[in-house]
């Protein structure tokens, strides 16, 4: 009989929970915060030299937060980030800055002010002002100008008597960050001198007052009065990396992503629709749950959104569907072996938990490495990763099986497997119970195991041929690793490499371009590369040639010899500690044997990707690591789904495991088992990364064709490299007599 109280409550569930999302979707997406690479800003990260031979420390790096912060708030930037790194580095985030060059000028200027004679002495410094005693005034012609508050006006008239003493040279100087080597005399006789001022002192002034006059206009007389009001910096700060995107690239790529994502996502769900019937319409509900509860949690960590971050979300989409499809998976497995449909749902259940446990704990290491060791656009990746992972676990154990165990308890799938995808002739009629049966499977005819030295041999000819090409090409470095500087030009139709490449020589910069590429759908991006580092002055006067040019500012970013170093370190790192990470929890979970092909499959994969790029000459910067370290921890998810369910056979059969033939059996039937949930999920996740190469912003294209030949590999070295990998490692502990002759395809020896 029919429980119908439970089918109301499942709608009652789904209404609610509808709503809730219908109702408060737009506000939470309203208030997430953006990354600069989603509404254009800059990004700085400084080394912080000290100014008189002192010691860098914690006291010093706070004093020079805070004299950011004031100088941000000139800028109006209303969710600055500013956060120390390390013991003499602070990174600096303006999301949204309209004028870059403005901030980037504001925030590396020291603001120290000096009155001196025309023999460049100094009489007076910003010391001696009472702060926040400078304010924007106008003269009597109505020109503005900068009032100055003195501290003493004794102090003040003692100066301008040495002025007066000094007839007929009796000038005020007034220099705002006086270097060593500057002088009045060099400066004097130029249009726009360093100096802010030089006013003739015709009588001693005992006042407090002080006007600074120059060519100023309203607002840079403003902007001055601010920058002496915020104090000048106590130490001097060294650009090591750089990065500023323009407004038009942000909200560019903002909507191409996101045009990206909604094809994806709907694609999957349409997959799950066809694949997995009436549980696969459960698994769409539950999705769209995952989504705005990734959302809402990144709202409330007042995290900010980053490009990486809305393709790692895309990602989780696909990702997430795995806990499903193996919990459907499984139950369509024990409903072959004859159960009823809800012993084969609470069965189901149960035996796929541990699989999806292990599978995202392994993925979340790979997650962990990279927000430990990754740069800000990469950490918002890791972050949003991590977040996927957690709720997507979340919502596929609890949510999906509560929702679908509210129409299995129900009664009305009862002898009603078609819903489930299982038709009748797959069904075995025999007892219910943990027996070890042969579950009919449509790859029974593949023998995987037999085939395995030519997998081998293919791996190993592909990773010498990758060596020798490694070794003769090399990998085009971005300037992430090699420093430099980059930038990206935004035409208004399609650009030519001669057209670029002129318009940059004309401007008469002082480093020489390394290459000049063109991509996007219509060819209206162009991407030049510099050896070395452009001056501030140089990406200015760059900046503004092609606003004028094209209409719309350039991303420009630069990264020094010892940034790219550190970068290329950390990437290394990223990997070592991730791979340990991954084989101490697989041996941990399974065994050393495991654990051991594990990590082979996964340098396989990271191999493979490498060694591609370097074919194809595609650039190679952090977020290719990023990818690198994604395919990390998908592929172990992969594998271990598999070892998992060789676990469980071997659990199973026991004693019964007595030669190679006997284990040889075990790995094809984990891997035939284990197949259609192999093939299905890299479906799902494959559709949501094509969706972003194709229809996604430009700028993470190669991070998503990495993925996409990152999850290639993956899956092939899932099912042909690591279980038997484990089958020939494994087979030596047996002890048992060695296959015969007539054995020779399934003999080990053969292959070591």
């Amino acid at each position: 009989m029919v429980r119908k109280g439970r089918i109301i409550i499942f709608f009652l569930l789904v209404l609610l929970l509808g709503g809730l999302i219908g109702t408060t979707t737009n506000n939470v997406t309203n208030n997430i915060k953006l990354g600069l690479d989603l509404q254009g800003g800059f990004e700085v990260l400084y080394k912080v030299n000290p100014v008189n031979g002192e010691k860098i420390n914690n006291d010093i790096l706070l004093s020079t937060v805070k004299a950011l912060e004031k100088r941000v708030n000139v800028l109006g930037v209303s969710e600055p980030n500013i956060q120390i790194e390390g013991e003499d580095r602070i990174r600096v985030q303006l999301a949204g800055v309209e004028d870059q060059n403005k901030a980037r000028e504001l925030l590396s200027t020291e603001a120290k002010l000096t009155f001196r004679d025309t023999n460049d002495v100094e009489l007076m410094s910003g010391a001696d002002l009472v702060e926040g005693g400078a304010s924007q005034s106008f003269d009597q012609n109505n020109q503005p100008n900068v009032a100055l508050t003195l501290k003493s006006a004794q102090q003040f008239a003692k100066v301008t008597q040495s002025i007066l003493d000094q007839y007929p040279n009796n000038l005020l100087v007034i220099w705002l960050d006086y270097e060593e080597g500057d002088s009045y005399a060099a400066e004097a006789g130029k249009p726009d001198p360093k100096f802010l001022s030089a006013a003739t002192v015709g009588q001693v002034f005992n006042t407090t007052t002080v006007t600074i006059t120059g060519k100023f206009t309203v607002e840079e007389a403003k902007e001055l009065a601010d920058l002496l009001n915020a104090g000048s910096l106590p130490v001097e700060l060294e650009e090591l990396y750089s990065t500023s995107v323009g407004a038009q690239f942000g909200e560019t790529a903002l909507q191409k992503t996101i045009f990206a994502g909604i094809i994806g996502i709907l694609a999957v769900f349409v997959f799950m629709l066809i694949f997995y019937r009436f549980p696969g319409f459960i698994s769409i509900i539950t999705l769209s749950v995952y989504i705005f509860l990734v959302l809402l949690v990144f709202d409330w960590m007042n995290a900010v959104l980053t490009l990486p971050g809305i393709a790692a979300l895309i990602l989780g989409v696909g990702m997430a569907v795995d806990a499903n499809i193996i919990t459907f998976e499984r139950i369509k497995e024990e409903l072959k072996t004859g159960k009823s449909v809800m012993s084969a749902f609470r069965s189901g259940n149960r035996r796929s938990l541990s699989t999806i446990l292990d599978a995202n704990i392994t993925t979340l290491l790979a997650a962990g490495v990279l927000f430990f060791y990754g740069n800000s656009s990469v950490q918002g990746f890791a972050t949003m990763l991590i977040v996927s992972i957690l709720l997507s676990f979340l919502t596929a154990i609890y949510l999906s099986r509560l929702l679908l165990g509210l129409w299995v308890n129900s009664r009305i799938f009862n002898k009603k497997p078609a819903y489930f995808g299982v038709k009748e002739s797959d069904i075995q009629d025999i007892e219910t119970g943990e027996t070890d049966i042969h579950i009919p499977t449509r790859f029974d005819k593949y023998d995987f195991v037999k085939h395995r030295k030519k997998f081998f041999l293919f791996s190993i000819a592909f990773a010498l041929v990758g060596v020798v090409l490694l070794s003769t090409l090399k990998l085009n470095l971005g300037i992430d690793f090699s420093s430099g500087t980059r930038v990206e030009v935004l035409g208004q139709s399609a650009l030519t490499k001669e057209e670029i490449q002129s318009e940059i020589e004309a401007l008469n910069l002082s480093l020489e371009i390394k290459d000049v590429n063109i991509s996007g759908n219509n060819n209206e991006i162009g991407v030049a590369r510099f050896i070395g580092v452009l001056t501030q002055d140089e990406i200015a006067q760059l900046k503004e040639h092609f606003v004028g040019k094209y209409g719309s500012e350039p991303n420009v970013s630069t990264v020094t010899p010892t940034v790219g170093k550190q970068l290329a370190k950390n990437a290394f790192i990223s990997v070592l500690i991730a791979s340990i990470g991954i084989i101490i929890y697989v041996t941990i979970r399974f065994e050393i044997h495991m654990a051991i092909a594990a990590i082979v499959a996964l340098l396989h994969d990271a191999f493979f990707i490498i060694a591609l790029f370097s074919i194809v000459r595609l650039e190679v910067d952090l977020t290719f690591i990023a990818a690198v370290l994604t395919i990390v921890g998908y592929s172990i998810n992969d594998t271990i789904v598999t070892f998992d369910r060789i676990r469980e056979i071997m659990t199973i059969r026991g004693k019964k495991i007595k030669t190679f033939d006997d284990l040889a059996a075990v790995v094809n039937d984990s891997l035939r088992q284990t197949l259609g949930r192999s093939v299905s999920t890299v479906i799902t996740v494959v559709i949501v990364t094509i969706g972003l190469y194709v229809f996604g912003a430009e700028s993470i294209r190669n991070f998503s064709l990495a993925l996409l030949l990152g999850l290639i590999a993956g899956t092939y070295s899932s099912l042909f490299i690591a279980s038997q990998l484990w089958l020939v490692w494994k087979s030596k502990t047996l002890g048992k007599k060695r296959p015969t002759k007539e054995d020779d395809d399934l003999e080990p020896e053969a292959l070591v």
